[in-house]
C-alpha cells in the first residue's frame, strides 16, 4: 500500500447518487475514512478524475478478484467504497496522480455500462450499532494493542496515535485498524464486507493480537541472534589477542601446532599412496575451516581415523606347527578336525608368505566352545583377537559404516575393531552370523559378502572412510548354531566346520581339565582346593544336564563351588571331596531321567531321533485309531515337512497293507490320530518318516514297539529309506536318553563310522534300505 492517512470527514455535503462510475483497484482495498494517493493511466480515467474534482462527485472504487489486462464485471467484488477526489497531484494526457478519500461502503446492484469505462447502479451500506459494554471493552482493547504495536516497531503515521483516543465510533475504529493490518487483499475485502461493526471489531482484535504476538517472537529471535553474533565476534577478537600474546611469548598457535602434529602422524602412518593423498587433501581443508565451525570436528575426527588405522602394521605369525598344536591341545579337548585345519593353514603359510586368510565357520549347538576356540587360534598364531556379535544387527551401516554426510557418522564395526586391535591381521570373530536381521535400514548379511569374500576383501571400502583397506590378511572366523538362516551367497564364501557336541567321556575330561579349575579359581577356592570324583561328574552330566554343549554342566559345577565357598565363609565343616552323594546334597533332586529305559514298550508308540539347533534330541511318535470316516489327524505343532511325512507314511501302509499283514479296509471306517508329545514346541524336519510309519504299523498290527530302538530317516511311497543329516548329534542324544539300538539309512553308514569309536561302542547301529528292514527290529512278534 502507498502511504495513506486517515480522515474524520463527515459526508453531510455529498449525496450518494443512484449510479456511479466504477474504477477497479488492483492489489489494494479502499476503506471509508482512508485518504490514499492513487496513480491511474488512460485518457478516460484522467477525464473522470478531473470531472469528479470539478463537480464534487463521488467515484466507486472496487477491488479486482483476479488481475488481468481486460477485466470483466465478474472479475470485481460486489462491495467497495464510494470516494471523492480530494486533490490532483500530477496530471498528464494519459496519466494522473490523485488523492482520494473513502466516504461510505457501497454495493453494486447492476452494471449499466462497461465501455469505455464501468458505470453501475449502487446502494449505500448503512451500519447501525448499539453501544454496549462488550463494544466498549473491545474498542479499549484494540486501542491499547494498536499503541503497543508501535512500541514493537510497527510503522504508522505520526498523527494516528494522537487521534485514536478521539474515536468513539466502533465502525470507524475497526476500519482504521484494518487499514494498517498486514493482511492479504482477500482478507481485507472480507473485513470491508462485514456490515456489523461489533463483529468487525472482534475480527480486527484477533488479527491485531496475532500480529503483536508474532512481532514479539520475532523480536526475541532477533535479540538472541544479535547476542550470538556478539559472542562470536567477542571470541574472534579474544583469539586474535591470544595469538598476539603467544607471538610475543614465542609460543606457537595451538591450531597450527595441531595441524603440524597431523602432518607428522600422516608421514608416520605409512599409508598407501592413494590414502595419503586423501589425508593430505583433508588436512589442507582443515587448515581453511574455522575452528568454531561445525565442520571442523567432523574433519578432525576423519583424519584421526585415517591415522589410527594400522595400514601396514601387522603381527608376525608363529609358524612353529608343533608349538601351535601344543597350545590348541592345552586349550581344547577333542575337536580334531578344527585343530587339523588350523595346522594346515600354518603349514601353507610357512611355504607361501602372502597367504589370504581363510573364512572359517564354526557351526554347532550352544556351549560347544566355538567362541573360545577362536581365542585359542589367535593365541596359537600369535595374533590379536577381536570379536563382534552380529546377533540382532539390522542396520547395514553397522558393517559398512555411515557416510560422513550424516550427523554422528562413524566407521563400521569391522574397521573400528581393527583400529582397536592396532594390527591389520588379527583373528576376527563374527559371532552369531545366523542371527543377522534385515529391515528398511538394509541387509547386513549382504554387506558381509564383501567382507567375507577372499577375492573381494583386499579392497574393502568403508562408507565413512571412503578409501580401500586390505582385509585379505585378516583371519575371519564366524559362528552359527544352524546354517539354514544364513544367506546362501554368504554360506558359499565360508568353509564350514561342524562342532556336533560332546559325548559323556569328552564332557568328563573337559570338566576335569578346564571347567573345574576355572570355577575353583573364579569362586575363590584356590587356597581350599576341592576334588571332584569322576562318578560325581558323571552323575551331574546324566542327572542334572541334558545338552550337546557344556554351559549347564559348568553352571552346576559353579553352583557346587559356591556352596563350598559358603561353608568356608560360615566356618562350617568344609567339603574337600565331591562325591555322587554330596553332589546330590548340593544340587537337590535329579532334574532329568532316561526317557527310554524308564518307560515300557507300547503299541503305536515308537522312539525317533531329531536334530535341533541346540543339538540332538529324541521324540516319541504316538498313533491311535478310532471310529471315523477316512480321516487323518496330526497334532503336536508339526511343520509342513512332518505333515507331509505322515501323509506319505499312511499312504505307504495303505498300499502295502495286505503284504504287511494288515486288513486292507482298515481305513474305511477309521480315524487315525498321530501325535508327537510336547505339543507346545514346534517340530519340523525330513527325518521322521520312518518313525511315523513304524508307529502306524505297530498300531494296525497290534505288535508292541521296542522303546529302546530309535529310528531316523525319510521314506518314499515305494518304501525306500532316504539318508538324513546330524547323525552324530542324534547318536549322542540317543545315548543320553538310554537308547541301545539306532536304525539309520544305509547311505548314512559313513557318517556313523566317522564318529569316535568310544561313542560307537556304546550303541548298536542297524542300517536299513527299505521299510520292511525295520519291522523285525522295531516290532516285537505277537
Amino acid at each position: 500500500m502507498e502511504k495513506a492517512t486517515f480522515s474524520f470527514y463527515k459526508r453531510g455535503d455529498i449525496t450518494l447518487p443512484e449510479t456511479l462510475t466504477i474504477i477497479p483497484l488492483k492489489g489494494d482495498v479502499l476503506f471509508p475514512h482512508l485518504v490514499l494517493p492513487l496513480s491511474l493511466t488512460g485518457e478516460e480515467l484522467v477525464k473522470i478524475v478531473n470531472e469528479s474534482l470539478s463537480k464534487n462527485e463521488l467515484i466507486g472504487f472496487i477491488t479486482l478478484r483476479y488481475h488481468g489486462n481486460a477485466p470483466k464485471p465478474n472479475d470485481l467484488y460486489d462491495m467497495g467504497t464510494a470516494a471523492k477526489v480530494v486533490r490532483v497531484l500530477e496530471s498528464g494526457p494519459d496519466s494522473v496522480t490523485t488523492l482520494i478519500e473513502g466516504i461510505v461502503r457501497i454495493k453494486v446492484i447492476e452494471y449499466i455500462q462497461t465501455e469505455p469505462y464501468y458505470r453501475a447502479r449502487v446502494e449505500e451500506i448503512r451500519e447501525f450499532t448499539e453501544r454496549s459494554e462488550t463494544v466498549d471493552v473491545l474498542m479499549q482493547s484494540i486501542k491499547t494493542l494498536f499503541k503497543l504495536s508501535t512500541m514493537l516497531g510497527k510503522t504508522l503515521p505520526k498523527d494516528i496515535i494522537s487521534k485514536i483516543d478521539d474515536i468513539y465510533n466502533p465502525s470507524v475504529l475497526a476500519d482504521l485498524v484494518a487499514i494498517y493490518l498486514e493482511l492479504p487483499v482477500d482478507e481485507k475485502q472480507k473485513l470491508l464486507e462485514i456490515t456489523d461493526p461489533q463483529k468487525r471489531l472482534r475480527i480486527v482484535f484477533h488479527y491485531l493480537n496475532k500480529e503483536i504476538h508474532l512481532k514479539g517472537v520475532r523480536g526475541k529471535i532477533d535479540e538472541e541472534v544479535a547476542k550470538e553474533m556478539s559472542k562470536i565476534e567477542r571470541e574472534y577478537f579474544l583469539r586474535e589477542q591470544l595469538k598476539a600474546i603467544q607471538k610475543e611469548l614465542g609460543q606457537e598457535d595451538p591450531r597450527r601446532e595441531e595441524i603440524n602434529k597431523f602432518e607428522e602422524k600422516i608421514k608416520e602412518a605409512k599409508m598407501p599412496g592413494e590414502v595419503e593423498e586423501v589425508a593430505i587433501k583433508e588436512l589442507e581443508r582443515l587448515r581453511d575451516i574455522n575452528p568454531a565451525s561445525a565442520e571442523y570436528p567432523v574433519s578432525r575426527t576423519y583424519l584421526d581415523y585415517l591415522i589410527t588405522i594400522p595400514w601396514n602394521k601387522k603381527t608376525t605369525d608363529n609358524l612353529d606347527i608343533l608349538q601351535a598344536a601344543k597350545i590348541l591341545n592345552e586349550d581344547h579337548y577333542g575337536l580334531e578336525k578344527v585343530k587339523e585345519r588350523i595346522l594346515e593353514f600354518l603349514a601353507v603359510h610357512k611355504l607361501k608368505e602372502k597367504l589370504k586368510g581363510p573364512i572359517l565357520c564354526f557351526c554347532g549347538p550352544p556351549g560347544t566352545g566355538k567362541t573360545s576356540l577362536g581365542k585359542s587360534i589367535a593365541r596359537a598364531l600369535g595374533r590379536k583377537f577381536v570379536r563382534i556379535s552380529l546377533g540382532g544387527i539390522r542396520d547395514e551401516a553397522e558393517i559398512r559404516g555411515h557416510r560422513r554426510t550424516y550427523v554422528g557418522a562413524l566407521p563400521g564395526r569391522i574397521m573400528q575393531e581393527i583400529c582397536r586391535a592396532g594390527y591389520s591381521n588379527p583373528v576376527f570373530m563374527l559371532d552369531e552370523i545366523d542371527k543377522v536381521g534385515a529391515d528398511f535400514r538394509g541387509d547386513p548379511a549382504s554387506a558381509l559378502l564383501e567382507v567375507l569374500d577372499p577375492e573381494q576383501n583386499s579392497n574393502f571400502v568403508d562408507h565413512y572412510l571412503d578409501v580401500s583397506f586390505d582385509l585379505s590378511r585378516v583371519l575371519f572366523i564366524t559362528t552359527a548354531n544352524i546354517l539354514d538362516t544364513v544367506h546362501t551367497a554368504l554360506r558359499d564364501r565360508m568353509e564350514v566346520i561342524y562342532l556336533p557336541g560332546y559325548s559323556e567321556e569328552e564332557k568328563l575330561k573337559i570338566a576335569q581339565q578346564f571347567l573345574i579349575p576355572k570355577q575353583v579359581k573364579e569362586n575363590g577356592l584356590e587356597n581350599h582346593p576341592i576334588v571332584f570324583k569322576d562318578q560325581a561328574i558323571c552323575k551331574i552330566i546324566r542327572e542334572y544336564t541334558r545338552e550337546a554343549g557344556l554351559r549347564n554342566l559348568e553352571r552346576e559345577i559353579a553352583s557346587i563351588c559356591r556352596k563350598v565357598a559358603k561353608e568356608i565363609a560360615a566356618g562350617e565343616q568344609i567339603t574337600k571331596e565331591v562325591t555322587p552323594e554330596s553332589a546330590e546334597k548340593f544340587l537337590g533332586p535329579r532334574k532329568f531321567f532316561y526317557q527310554v529305559t524308564d518307560e515300557e514298550d507300547r503299541i503305536g508308540v515308537v522312539t525317533g531321533l531329531a536334530w535341533t539347533e541346540t543339538g540332538g534330541d529324541i521324540i516319541f511318535v504316538e498313533a491311535s485309531r478310532m471310529k471315523g470316516e477316512k480321516e487323518l489327524t496330526l497334532t503336536g505343532q508339526l511343520g509342513d515337512v512332518m505333515q507331509e511325512s505322515a501323509i506319505a507314511a499312511l499312504s505307504y501302509v495303505r498300499s502295502n497293507a495286505k503284504r504287511i499283514g494288515i486288513d486292507e479296509n482298515f481305513y474305511d471306517n477309521s480315524e487315525i490320530h498321530i501325535h508327537i508329545p510336547a505339543g507346545a514346541i514346534p517340530k519340523d524336519g525330513p527325518s521322521a518318516g520312518i518313525t511315523i510309519c513304524m508307529a502306524l504299523i505297530s498300531l494296525l498290527t497290534g505288535r508292541y514297539a521296542r522303546r529302546e530302538v530309535a529310528l531316523s530317516g525319510e521314506i518314499t511311497l515305494t518304501g525306500t529309506v532316504l539318508p538324513v543329516g546330524g547323525v552324530k548329534e542324534k547318536v549322542l542324544a540317543a545315548i543320553r536318553a538310554g537308547v541301545t539300538v539306532i536304525m539309520l539309512p544305509l547311505k548314512n553308514k559313513e557318517d556313523f563310522e566317522e564318529i569316535d569309536k568310544e561313542i560307537r561302542d556304546k550303541i548298536r547301529c542297524v542300517y536299513i534300505q527299505k521299510v520292511d528292514d525295520a519291522i523285525g527290529t522295531v516290532l516285537i512278534p505277537k
